[in-house]
């Protein structure tokens, strides 16, 4: 008896340790399966308060979900009350390189919209070049008059509607194509990939 008990003391904290390692296992491949988690930044969380002009204290407050809501519905998003990437892409609130690396959750975006995105395929962005060329354009026009930050922020938009309207283009307060080509600004190859994609049927 007192042999078996001895054995059973060598191989119990081997059968342990082999049972721990199992569970490490398993909860790594759990850790695996699931999708990465999209987190805005304190600094981003800023941004957006700036933008929707409520108290700017980095939270995720009750009055700045409220106040995101409200963008996200005005915005054909899905009024989550988080800034998701959809929300922040539509913002023009620079990502970080690892939210970069999470797509688009189609969840985020209201249905009608989701369906017209599927159909254009991928999104049209001007880069802070464009940006930066649109507002010296914009401010010597007497449209805008802060500074060349490229960053498409409220005053710049606000600016790029003016001059949309004046010049005959649809008022998105982005710049679309359209708007850039009628600044007389180049497109990236990139750029005009996606302008094809969309035309092609």
């Amino acid at each position: 008896m007192k042999k078996l008990l001895a054995v059973w003391m060598i191989i119990l904290p081997f059968f342990v340790a082999a049972l721990a390692q199992q569970q490490a296992n398993t909860n790594q491949e759990t850790k695996k399966q699931r999708a990465p988690i999209f987190r805005a930044t304190k600094e981003q969380i800023v941004e957006a308060q700036r933008k929707l002009q409520v108290p700017e204290t980095g939270r995720m407050d009750e009055a700045t979900r409220a106040a995101i809501r409200k963008y996200q519905t005005e915005n054909g998003l899905k009024p989550t009350g988080t800034l998701n990437r959809a929300t922040l892409e539509k913002m023009g609130i620079q990502l970080t390189e690892k939210q970069q690396q999470i797509p688009v959750n189609p969840e985020h975006l209201a249905s009608t919209k989701s369906e017209g995105k599927k159909r254009s395929g991928p999104i049209f962005r001007a880069n802070k070049e464009q940006i930066e060329r649109a507002q010296e354009i914009l401010k010597s026009g007497g449209y805008y008059g802060g500074e060349k930050t490229g960053r498409l922020d409220k005053d710049t938009r606000e600016a790029i509607k003016k001059y949309q309207e004046a010049n005959g283009l649809k008022k998105t307060g982005t710049l679309n194509a359209e708007t850039l080509q009628k600044m007389g600004i180049e497109l990236t190859e990139k750029q005009k990939e996606i302008l094809q994609k969309r035309s092609s049927p």
